[in-house]
């Protein structure tokens, strides 16, 4: 499919924004699509546009729906900048490394401009089993309230009621895997057998604020 010219000066203008946000530069994009450095130039320039697979990975790098970097957020020149955002609560703390006792109460707020008409809900992180995926000790994830994610997704999941933990998620028939992306080779993925651990899905992480 033909990308225009536009498409891809949207798409640049989007990249360049969010990354800049989150304190992601061009060589972290590479090293985590990957691809080669001038193709992530490429895209921060509005050269090239990424094929769908690579788009989503962009995505959930920065904790961004697609639509967040597909979409024209351009104002017109004499329009009034607009930026509805939406009061959600904090949820104690959620375990991102060794599993931590979920403390389900309100600790705080905190805001949010999502606005794709679900319920979300933010948990601030305790640990280093997602600090490849750009997830450190004290940050806040914002999580869509969701109890189905696809495999490979991030998301909050409650083990036996018990604690919740922020991981990659997978499941093949009855088998759970919860894995970590830390560079700390203490952590390994977590294996649960429905059978015998209920498993639930409290929602998928959507955006990451981090801790300054």
């Amino acid at each position: 499919m033909a990308i225009n010219n536009n498409a891809r000066e949207i798409f640049a203008r989007n990249l360049n924004r969010l990354a800049e946000q989150r304190g992601i530069t061009q060589s972290d994009i590479a090293a985590t699509i990957p691809c080669s450095a001038s193709t992530a130039s490429d895209w921060f320039a509005g050269n090239k546009y990424p094929r769908p697979d690579k788009m989503q990975k962009i995505a959930d790098l920065l904790g961004v729906y697609i639509s967040d970097l597909t979409t024209d957020t351009t104002l017109p020149a004499n329009a009034i900048p607009y930026n509805p955002t939406q009061k959600i609560p904090i949820l104690g703390r959620v375990s991102a490394g060794l599993p931590l006792y979920a403390e389900q109460h309100i600790e705080g707020y905190t805001f949010t401009t999502l606005n794709h008409g679900g319920e979300y809900f933010a948990l601030r992180v305790e640990g280093d089993s997602m600090t490849a995926a750009r997830i450190n000790d004290g940050d806040l994830v914002i999580v869509r309230r969701q109890d189905i994610v696809e495999n490979g997704e991030l998301a909050v999941v409650l083990v036996d009621d018990d604690f919740a933990t922020i991981k990659r998620y997978s499941r093949s028939g009855d088998t759970v895997v919860l894995t970590p992306q830390s560079y700390n080779p203490e952590h390994s993925p977590q294996i649960y057998n429905l059978k015998n651990t209920r498993i639930k899905i409290l929602g998928k992480v959507v955006e990451i604020i981090i801790s300054l």
